[in-house]
């Protein structure tokens, strides 16, 4: 494995601190190399797992927010509370 691949797979610090437009940007940039065709197998291969992790946590954030979203819910009297959401599995 190349030097830029290891680079690629392994960010500074826990992928899970990355915020989600940092990981979009990353998971983007993997998918534009991807698809140059200029990379080996092995190197594709460290891409492909590293934009499932990106993918991953870039889902997990976004539904985090969804739900946060949800359960905010103004009141008439202008006050905020939480609404109890279900989540679906």
């Amino acid at each position: 494995m190349s030097k830029a691949a290891k680079g690629a797979s392994a960010p500074a610090g826990s992928p899970t601190e990355l915020p989600f437009e940092q990981a979009l940007q990353k998971l983007e940039a993997i998918v534009e190399s991807m698809e140059s065709g200029e990379l080996s197998l092995d190197e594709t291969l460290t891409r492909f797992e590293e934009s499932t992790r990106l993918a991953k946590l870039c889902q997990t954030k976004l539904s985090d927010a969804e739900l946060k979203v949800q359960q905010l819910e103004k009141i008439s009297a202008g006050e905020f509370t939480r609404k109890p959401v279900a989540v679906e599995d």
